[in-house]
């Protein structure tokens, strides 16, 4: 079998001719954990949920981070975030993700993982965010990167307020890769010369999809499977662990 190696990155290769998106999952990808167990501690703390919800977030998380994602962890995010966004308005949700990025999310970053991504933006390629939260949630954390976009799960709204119902399916496995190419089909963009990051064996579609893989902290699934097909896998932790460790 092909053993994977350490991949060069875009800033190391020449500059393609046609535009070029990169995609990037986020939780566990861009950054350690569950992004939805996050803003459920900000939505704790301005009485949104009850201390039973927080702690139904802590065990998804604390089983995400451990074992990586699968179905059933997807349906808890779905209800999770339903549950969080339903009857609050739009305006509110952006305060609650903003408020999530400043106390948690920007600590939790994986920083070789960053470094990527404005490596591709260096090279002049489009950086989209493509995850299972909240569309809303993923938003901010594209913009405080310097990101262009972010794909997330969305929820619909009516007169600035969400109901709880979905607009679409949730935002993983075969829904990403479809997403991405309608988004690669509306920018005229070779999905050859496109590339995936992710961590979960879920975002398999979607790796497969593009010419570039690049396989981030993988589960056991998509680890042999990256293995058995020579994709680059990388390993990284937020800054604050390697502090705690002495590295």
């Amino acid at each position: 079998m092909p053993t994977p190696v350490s991949d060069a990155g875009p800033g190391e290769r020449a500059p393609a001719s046609a535009p070029v998106l990169a995609f990037f999952d986020v939780d566990n990808t861009l950054l350690r954990g569950a992004s939805v167990y996050h803003l459920g501690r900000i939505a704790w703390k301005r009485g949104h949920l009850g201390w039973r919800d927080l702690s139904r977030f802590a065990w998804q998380q604390a089983r995400f981070t451990s074992v990586g994602e699968n179905h059933r962890h997807q349906l808890a995010v779905r209800d999770r975030a339903l549950e969080l966004v339903a009857g609050h308005s739009v305006a509110e949700l952006e305060e609650i993700a903003e408020e999530t990025y400043d106390a948690y999310l920007q600590a939790l970053l994986l920083p070789a993982v960053v470094e990527r991504a404005r490596d591709h933006l260096a090279q002049g390629h489009e950086v989209w965010l493509i995850t299972a939260t909240p569309e809303a949630c993923a938003r901010v954390i594209a913009e405080r990167l310097g990101l262009t976009g972010a794909i997330g799960t969305r929820i619909e709204s009516v007169d600035g307020t969400f109901t709880g119902a979905l607009v679409g399916p949730v935002m993983h496995g075969g829904h990403k890769a479809d997403a991405a190419g309608r988004l690669a089909g509306e920018k005229s963009v070779r999905l050859a010369d496109c590339w995936a990051y992710s961590d979960s064996r879920n975002d398999i579609p979607l790796l497969e999809l593009v010419g570039h893989q690049q396989v981030v902290n993988p589960d056991a699934a998509l680890a042999r499977y990256a293995q058995a097909r020579g994709w680059p896998v990388m390993h990284d932790r937020p800054r604050a662990s390697r502090r705690s460790s002495g590295t």
